[in-house]
């Protein structure tokens, strides 16, 4: 009898740690990857990205993830019309052969239940490098208005523009470009 309900405590054990893993879909209503970037020293000048979609599985069990981010290029907003078809064009984005970048985690690196960084690659202009993604603030709980449980957080990597053949204006436009990456997800 005390075997049969050991194996019995075993396996719902087993079984619900093989459960742990989550998988939440990216809300592209609240996900906004920003760029910032020096002009010519007088400003700091912010745009972003308004097309992202992708998924995030967490295993709080096993402190473990994984993190799939697609950004259409082509959605880039400076805030100024004739600015984003200059982004868009061959020295920067190229957007008619690269409408998509991606981001691609290796691994999801948690301090305690939170996650606190991400390493993986940035593929974009058709280059792929590694890229941190520094977690500055990381969130999960039930959403208020759609009941159901969601994820957000906030993530900064600082990159460079040459690496991904486009350093046009380099330095007097800084190669140094910071990525704040503002995302929500919601479980499937």
């Amino acid at each position: 009898m005390k075997r049969i309900i050991f194996f019995s405590l075993a396996t719902a054990i087993s079984t619900a740690v093989l459960a742990a893993p989550e998988t939440y879909t990216i809300d592209g209503t609240h996900t906004y990857p920003r760029f910032s970037y020096s002009h010519f020293g007088f400003s700091t000048q912010l745009s972003r990205f308004d097309k992202t979609s992708g998924n995030i599985v967490i295993d709080r069990e096993a402190k473990t993830g994984t993190v799939n981010v697609s950004i259409a290029t082509t959605s880039v907003d400076t805030g100024y019309p004739l600015f984003n078809e200059h982004i868009q064009g061959k020295d920067f984005l190229e957007t008619d052969k690269y409408p998509t970048a991606t981001y691609v985690s290796s691994k999801v690196n948690f301090s305690g239940d939170k996650v606190v960084s991400v390493d993986g690659t940035l593929t974009l202009k058709g280059i792929s490098k590694p890229v941190t993604l520094n977690v500055t603030s990381f969130q999960c709980m039930p959403h208020p208005i759609l009941k159901k449980d969601t994820c957000g957080a906030n993530a900064t990597a600082v990159v460079k523009r040459t690496d991904f053949n486009m350093g046009k204006y380099a330095p007097d436009v800084s190669d140094e470009v910071t990525l704040s990456i503002a995302v929500e997800a919601v479980k499937e």
